[in-house]
């Protein structure tokens, strides 16, 4: 399996209630290889829900407890973005999952790259906390702007493989 942000497969958990459908990954997760995860849903964040960023650092430094995740109106709610994120880490361990395509920029996702904290879509490098979990555990981490049928192709051989052995 590969886990892909839910968002992305035309899931409306995305904090506005709509969904960031990826053509391509769409048209894959017909093969059944894909399993669609929101970590923010299983944090128990409602939708719709206000936008929220990491402040003051990354997922990384969330996960170390020296950053917090807020909304536009500064609550806090690092609490169930960290627990999205252990769920998410169960559901990969237990499936033996080795590769995640993640939503670009994402306080959860965001894997490289996510938004400073300021609300103005200011990036800064660094991944949400989610996918600084799993990277932590040796996950290679995607984003939709990365996918290609190639890659998509190299991922699935892999994933096939993995089943055989």
């Amino acid at each position: 399996m590969i886990l892909v942000s839910a968002c992305l497969l035309g899931q409306k958990v995305k904090y506005n209630g709509e969904s960031n459908d990826h053509p391509l990954l769409m048209e894959y997760a017909a093969r059944g290889q894909f399993l669609p995860i929101c970590s923010e849903c299983l944090g128990q964040l409602p939708i719709p829900r206000p936008p929220m960023e990491i402040q003051q650092g990354t997922g990384a430094d969330v996960l170390a407890g020296k950053a917090r995740v807020k909304n536009t109106r500064q609550e806090d709610f690092t609490p169930a973005f960290l627990q999205g994120a252990q769920l998410v880490l169960k559901t990969v361990q237990q499936q033996g999952i080795r590769a995640a395509i993640l939503k670009a920029n994402s306080p959860s996702c965001g894997a490289g790259w996510i938004y400073d904290g300021s609300f103005s879509r200011t990036k800064i490098p660094g991944d949400g906390v989610m996918a600084a979990l799993l990277r932590a555990h040796g996950i290679r981490l995607y984003t939709e702007k990365d996918v290609n049928r190639s890659l998509l192709e190299e991922l699935l051989s892999e994933d096939a493989a993995q089943k055989c052995s």
